[in-house]
């Protein structure tokens, strides 16, 4: 658990200089290297800490159903089951640091391309005959709430 929590602090350092908030570490290639390697100390303090969970969990079930056994016994607790999740947590921030070095120039998945903003008045010249029909309006009602959806 004390290598655990080491791998933890020193991950969390580690990715404080991958993060692209950051000016320290370099390029972005550099920075996605750093993150990487951040996120494989996250898994290996994940691997820490739930061994160290699931050890003391070995111990307790073993004194817990031997009737040799005779000082006081011990059932698992919430401290285990908060350990565990812990350390599931941390395994899954790892991947997900591993996985963030993917290129970012790739075209958009659902295959839609941002067009840029449009104005209400391109939309409106386009679908209601040009700028005339617009001009000729009450510039209140140009507007209105069913102008914006």
């Amino acid at each position: 658990m004390i290598a655990a929590v080491s791998l933890g602090f020193f991950g969390s350092i580690i990715a404080l200089f991958g993060m692209k908030c950051t000016k320290v570490g370099g390029s972005e290639q550099a920075k996605a290297k750093i993150a990487c390697f951040a996120g494989v100390v996250f898994i290996l303090s994940g691997l820490c800490s739930m061994t160290g969970c699931s050890l003391y969990a070995n111990k307790i079930t073993t004194e817990f159903f031997d009737p040799l056994f005779i000082d006081q016994k011990y059932e698992l607790g919430a401290a285990l089951f908060i350990g565990w999740s812990g350390a599931s947590l941390c395994i899954i921030g790892g991947v997900i640091f591993c996985f963030s070095i993917s290129d970012n120039n790739k075209t958009p998945r659902m295959g839609y391309a941002y067009n840029g903003p449009t104005s209400v008045m391109s939309s409106r010249t386009k679908y209601h005959g040009g700028e005339g029909d617009i001009k000729t309006t009450n510039p209140s009602k140009q507007f209105d709430k069913n102008a914006y959806v």
